[in-house]
């Protein structure tokens, strides 16, 4: 059997894989006619198996016996990532859960090219935690871990704006690759150079689509569940506030799947018997007991979808209460997105410093990433770089394209 070197663009949200096929990338659908998978686990506990992409959503969806798990890139280099966790019968570190994922990965990719893979050059993000520096460098022994626990012996790193950056190939003077993902924005300034590309600079935040959801989930969900509120003294007068830290984790992604359980049910009851308002923290109960964080955060992110694309949404909540459907509008989004895309132009800025260059020598923006269709995002660019031409090239496969180049080009 044949040998080949994959690409892959293992990312927060979503994962896609690739092939250098004929001298040009070939994605490889890891579900049927769909070019990206959702970096998303399910632990079938009723069938004792590991379910990943849109079967484990749906597993969710359904209220299947198991645990969810979704954005688990965001807890490379953390502490988190290493830690031994109870999942039914099996003792699993959340490494070797994303290892099962990309030992999927491999196999369908394995399946569709008919070849033998052990060699990867993966994705990842020039910064994976831009205020650490020792949890950076970790990340990335993390997610080499993981990969050679999910059966490949050689693997090579490759920033992702540069990956983005080879799949948008020689072009009009200076280029800029915008690329924000699920859990980091990152940027690249490269020219043509031949029959290629040179890079210049590359930067990065850890800034993504994650963040934008949890802050919208903050101002408009978390609210609803008792957020702000306040609680009697048990023992004589006075009030304190609802303590947020719940709150906060139920909000993000990556943590969601860890808030459940008794101690957090019985501590919201208790909360219940202080409040002053009892009813957003009734709400809370029944979203711990019935452990419907995903479907709060699934509801978040498809209320901003639609709010970028139409100026307004509603964030359906009916799985928590009926009926409950908080409104998002233009307003709330530029509001809760402006200080996240207010730092994304300044890492553009600071990747301009790094490069000697300023604004007005970039000739082309090129945007990829999902998350930079995010208009927000689209009206700072053009503000900071008015003298560019601006792409949008494939954003969900622009990074994968680009590795399946370098694949083929260290073959």
């Amino acid at each position: 059997m044949r040998q080949i070197t994959l690409g892959i663009d293992f990312g927060t949200s979503n994962t896609a894989a690739a092939v250098l096929d004929g001298g040009r990338p070939r994605v490889i659908a890891l579900e049927p006619g769909k070019d990206t998978l959702p970096t998303a686990i399910f632990l079938d506990y009723a069938d004792r198996r590991t379910l990943v992409g849109t079967a484990a959503v749906q597993a969710m969806i359904d209220g299947r016996y198991g645990r969810f798990m979704r954005s688990l890139k965001s807890i490379l280099g953390t502490p988190l990532a290493r830690e031994r966790r109870q999942f039914l019968n099996e003792k699993l570190t959340l490494l070797e859960i994303i290892a099962r994922f990309l030992t999927e990965v491999r196999l369908r990719a394995e399946a569709a090219t008919g070849a033998h893979i052990k060699s990867v050059v993966s994705g990842r993000p020039v910064h994976f935690h831009s205020a650490n520096p020792q949890r950076d460098r970790q990340a990335q022994i993390d997610l080499e871990e993981c990969y050679r626990m999910a059966g490949f012996s050689d693997v090579r790193f490759l920033h992702e704006p540069e990956a983005a950056a080879l799949a948008a190939g020689p072009g009009k003077g200076v280029g800029l690759i915008v690329d924000i993902g699920g859990g980091t924005s990152d940027f690249t300034l490269f020219r043509t150079a031949g029959n290629g590309i040179k890079i210049i600079a590359s930067h990065g935040v850890r800034i993504g689509g994650t963040d934008f959801d949890r802050a919208l989930n903050l101002a408009l969900v978390m609210p609803q569940l008792g957020l702000g509120g306040e609680l009697k003294n048990e023992l004589g007068p006075g009030r304190n506030d609802v303590p947020p830290a719940l709150f906060h984790e139920l909000a993000s992604w990556e943590k969601i799947a860890f808030v459940y359980g008794p101690d957090a049910v019985r501590d919201a009851k208790r909360m219940v018997r202080l409040a002053v308002t009892p009813a957003p923290l009734k709400r809370l109960v029944t979203v711990l007991e019935m452990e419907l964080g995903h479907d709060i955060a699934f509801a978040v992110e498809a209320a901003k979808i639609t709010a970028n694309r139409d100026g307004q949404s509603d964030i359906r909540l009916d799985p928590v209460e009926k009926g409950l459907r908080p409104h998002l509008a233009q307003g709330d989004l530029l509001s809760g997105l402006w200080p996240y895309a207010d730092k994304i132009r300044a890492a553009a800025q600071d990747t301009l410093a790094t490069a000697g260059l300023n604004a007005d020598q970039v000739d082309r923006v090129i945007f990829v990433g999902g998350s930079s269709l995010v208009g927000v995002i689209d009206r700072l660019m053009r503000a900071t770089f008015p003298q560019a031409e601006f792409e949008y090239s494939e954003v969900f496969t622009a990074v994968v394209d680009g590795l399946a180049i370098a694949a083929g080009e260290t073959a």
